[in-house]
């Protein structure tokens, strides 16, 4: 019995914690919907008023008519598919060359690679943007997703580990019913490595959608913003449209989020 009352116990004391936790991380969702439907008196008002009243739906039809919005979103599916495209491509290729075909100096270069992820961004920003300033294309969408086809450390890593979980034996018979590396790659590796493929397909449109020092560094013609610029057209030095920037912000969370719960099932 007192057993039972223990394990009763623990489990009130980690769904308790769990709880919590769950509310500190949709706390912030909530309080971002909640501004987007208060006028602006609610909005400036202290204490915070966390319930709107009256619920006011002008900050939407301010806000995406006050950027052109279909625009932005237009330019950023552009570079956010390019970047999946390029992710998946580039780094499972890699990947495969480093976990299923043996060859010399495999490791040292593997290794390096990851020795790579330890330069923060800042610090190569300067010689990256004047390696795309010598090609001529600033103000183009080509240095926020031609980096992508040359593969990324980190998601080269995660797929070479599920490769190595790949049992050899499935590729040595390809290879003896005379299949190619490329037939081994295509016919066997990715139809079995889907769940790591989607996270990293998911990983690089979150870090697409979400990115603005790039779009800000390499982009000058407002028609070819993304909707990160857009966001930040809200801010002046003169003050912000809160209410406006919080229901822009709304719309532009609400794919990522549905985005989640379809690709969870294959984590």
């Amino acid at each position: 019995m007192g057993k039972h009352r223990a394990e009763a116990i623990r489990s009130l004391l980690t769904y308790a914690a769990l709880v919590l936790l769950g509310i500190t991380f949709v706390a912030p969702f909530v309080w971002l919907v909640t501004t987007s439907l208060k006028t602006d008196a609610q909005i400036l008002t202290y204490p915070p008023v966390w319930i709107p009243n009256p619920i006011t739906w002008e900050s939407y039809t301010e806000g995406l008519t006050a950027i052109p919005f279909l625009l932005y979103l237009r330019n950023t599916l552009v570079i956010c598919t390019a970047c999946v495209l390029g992710t998946v491509l580039s780094c499972s290729m890699v990947a495969y060359g480093l976990s299923r075909i043996p060859w010399r100096g495999r490791e040292v270069f593997f290794y390096t690679l990851i020795g790579t992820m330890l330069l923060p961004p800042q610090v190569t920003m300067v010689p990256v943007f004047t390696i795309f300033k010598n090609l001529g294309w600033l103000d183009t969408f080509l240095p926020l997703t031609v980096p992508a086809f040359m593969g990324g450390a980190f998601n080269v890593f995660l797929l070479r580990q599920f490769f190595r979980t790949i049992p050899n034996e499935l590729t040595e018979a390809a290879r003896m019913d005379g299949a190619t590396e490329w037939d081994n790659y295509r016919r066997v590796v990715l139809p079995l490595a889907k769940p790591a493929l989607w996270t990293i397909g998911l990983f690089a449109f979150i870090g697409s959608w979400n990115d603005y020092l790039g779009p800000l560094i390499y982009l000058f013609d407002d028609r070819k913003y993304t909707l990160s610029l857009g966001l930040a057209m809200f801010r002046t030095q003169y003050g912000a449209e809160w209410g406006q920037m919080m229901a822009v912000s709304t719309v532009v969370t609400i794919p990522l989020i549905i985005l989640f719960f379809f690709t969870q099932r294959t984590f």
